[in-house]
């Protein structure tokens, strides 16, 4: 089986996208990681963030265990990794990887902005999780209060928007929501609910046939 779970930022799919992987035994892959990773390891290199050539080389030699959470987690790389997350060059050099983690024979469950539409548009079930942006915003704002980072709710929201807006517009790969996505709004509902309401969705599918 694979589970494509997309979203916007702070919408709660990462934490979705864990729970499910738990219940159903599958092999779980945050692809937000891979263009944060990217970014923040041309940040440290020196390498521009429209330099796609230079990008591609950083995307196929990526080591995510070297990564941290709190590098991937500031506002700096989320800022960064949509501006290279636009990068059709970039996408591609990601896509192989992407793709085989989707079609590995145990199944894989996916959590992205395109993984519906784009990587895995042969999905046994996918969900596109949203909220309203003040609400991403907040969450978005706590977040990155736990980490240490001063930054105003207002700049959080603000950062959201552009990152939406830069997301949906981009040419290659826009984050749209897939024609047979079960759409899921957190915005008032608590993550178990959140939660139950994605499991509700993936038994519908087992229910018609399908295994794990």
């Amino acid at each position: 089986m694979i589970i494509a779970i997309d979203g916007t930022t702070a919408s709660g799919k990462g934490t979705i996208a864990k729970r499910l992987a738990a219940r159903y035994g599958l092999s779980h892959l945050d692809t937000g990681r891979l263009y944060r990773a990217t970014a923040v390891a041309a940040i440290k290199q020196g390498v521009a963030l429209d330099d796609a050539a230079s990008l591609v080389r950083i995307a196929a030699g990526l080591e995510l265990a070297s990564f941290s959470e709190a590098d991937l987690r500031t506002g700096e790389a989320g800022k960064a990794a949509s501006k290279v997350a636009v990068i059709p060059e970039v996408r591609q050099a990601l896509f192989d990887l992407q793709r085989a983690f989707a079609i590995q024979p145990r199944g894989a469950l996916l959590d992205g902005r395109d993984i519906g539409t784009v990587i895995a548009p042969d999905a046994d079930v996918k969900l596109w999780v949203d909220a309203n942006v003040e609400q991403r915003g907040y969450r978005r704002w706590r977040e990155y209060l736990g980490y240490g980072q001063d930054i105003t709710l207002k700049e959080v929201v603000k950062q959201l928007r552009i990152r939406d807006e830069r997301d949906q517009s981009r040419k290659d790969a826009p984050a749209i929501i897939a024609t047979d996505a079960v759409l899921i709004d957190t915005t008032d509902l608590t993550i178990d609910a959140a939660v139950e309401k994605a499991i509700a969705a993936v038994e519908a599918v087992l229910a018609r046939g399908k295994t794990v």
